[in-house]
């Protein structure tokens, strides 16, 4: 997918960070459900492990053979059979959460899997998610897609339609349902920012966290990929690659592939963290957010604007282009917006920097697919799995180098095997990117 929305954020790990400066937040907890992996510690062997958990269309979504077509410009088909699935996506524990069956029915997929992970996230951070009742707890989450809305439109006779189809598909219940369910009285957002959604949220819950609209927050994002219909829109913008492999940076770069799953951090204030107690995962020190503006098309991405993002991500982070160790690259595998979104961290992450310790870069997207307005989150993980275990996965399906990107010219070397990365006096600190089609 062509790249315009920018988001950036530092993250690093907490062993050796001690000073509680108002503008740095630690993660204290987290949990996903991810193509692949049922849980954060299944994510991390798929990573570890340099596995691809994309897979063909499952047969409960749609027939793959109605709708493929090596055409891509093929009316009402598809031109790939595969994507990045989860196990029993509309799967639900109704009854723990207190939803009827017939609540549940019309329930989006998408905020099942929010609350359910949201549930996990809370209990990882040490804390019962019934001690939560009552306390400003901000709640800010990624959705972008509307699958099931079209769906149940589409199945619905006139007269069947009820109360519950409004709650169920509006994506303001997507984070609402959680605070409801759970009590909290902070901020509930849901971002649609397309493929930004998720990071663009976990920095509103900084943001929301410094403002002292919130005392802790549940950050995140879900996508489910339920109807052939959105697959067909994108195949037809000429946008998915047609093998299902995600081959960012390589030459054979030829789109992005279709991913679901969800993923939810929970923020504290640093200070708050080391005053409770608790485990911090991570701590960012600094996020931003900007726009495209005019750039050659809506979907086109504009270098300049995020070389700006990123600078704004470093400065309010404290931090210098040669303190970052890694980025976490947005990467989706397009011929355009992969040697736009490397050259422009290559400026801004290249300076000052020793010629023998070049920027690593990676991205997530080659193991589990694009999971669009979850890619975000998905990328945070990663950075904090990585942290924790202490190494830097490798980045699959990269065997010849992108022409298009100037490997020679600039400070950057893909993580093509994976790599250690042990702690030591010096924190270690990544930036995680992305970016969305809609240029907000």
């Amino acid at each position: 997918m062509a790249a315009t929305q920018h988001a950036q954020s530092a993250a690093e790990g907490a062993g050796h960070e001690a000073d509680a400066e108002p503008t740095r937040f630690a993660i204290i907890g987290y949990a996903a459900r991810l193509p692949g992996a049922a849980d954060a510690d299944e994510y991390w062997d798929v990573l570890r492990d340099g596995r691809d958990a994309v897979s063909e269309i499952p047969q409960d979504r749609w027939d793959v053979e109605e709708f493929f077509n090596q055409d891509a410009g093929a009316p009402g088909k598809i031109v790939t059979r595969r994507a990045g699935f989860v196990d029993d996506a509309t799967g639900f524990d109704a009854p723990f959460f207190g939803v009827s069956a017939r609540e549940a029915r019309l329930m989006d997929p998408q905020h099942r899997l929010l609350l359910e992970t949201s549930w996990r996230a809370v209990e990882h951070s040490g804390t019962a998610p019934t001690a939560l009742a009552n306390t400003q707890t901000g709640v800010f989450v990624g959705l972008s897609t509307h699958d099931y809305l079209g769906m149940a439109s589409s199945e619905l006779t006139y007269p069947e339609i009820e109360a519950y189809l409004a709650i169920g598909t509006s994506g303001a219940a997507g984070a609402g349902r959680i605070s409801y369910r759970l009590g909290l009285h902070g901020p509930a957002v849901t971002v649609d920012t397309a493929c930004s959604s998720s990071l663009v949220a976990i920095h509103q819950a900084c943001q929301a966290l410094q403002l002292g609209e919130c005392d802790l927050a549940l950050a995140g994002g879900a996508n489910v990929l339920l109807s052939p219909a959105t697959m067909i829109t994108f195949s037809q913008s000429r946008m998915l690659s047609p093998d299902g492999k995600c081959k960012t940076f390589d030459a054979a770069a030829d789109g992005y592939v279709r991913g679901e799953g969800c993923g939810v951090v929970v923020i504290k204030r640093l200070d708050d963290a080391i005053r409770d107690g608790d485990r911090i995962r991570a701590v960012i020190r600094g996020s931003a957010v900007n726009q495209d503006g005019a750039s050659g098309g809506l979907t086109v991405p504009n270098g300049v604007a995020q070389q700006r993002v990123i600078t704004e991500a470093l400065e309010r982070a404290g931090l210098t282009a040669g303190d970052i160790d890694y980025l976490e690259a947005h990467g989706t595998g397009t011929s355009l917006g992969d040697p736009i979104e490397v050259q422009a961290a290559a400026a801004v992450l290249g300076k000052g920097r020793a010629a023998d310790k070049p920027l690593l870069i990676g991205s997530a997207k080659t193991n589990i697919g694009h999971l669009e307005a979850a890619a975000g989150v998905a990328g945070v993980l990663k950075v904090v799995l990585a942290l924790e275990h202490q190494e830097l996965p490798k980045h699959l399906n990269f065997r010849n180098p992108s022409p298009h990107i100037p490997w020679d010219r600039i400070p950057v070397r893909v993580v093509d095997e994976s790599a250690a990365w042990e702690r030591s006096e010096r924190p270690r600190v990544a930036g995680v990117s992305s970016f969305g089609f809609s240029g907000t």
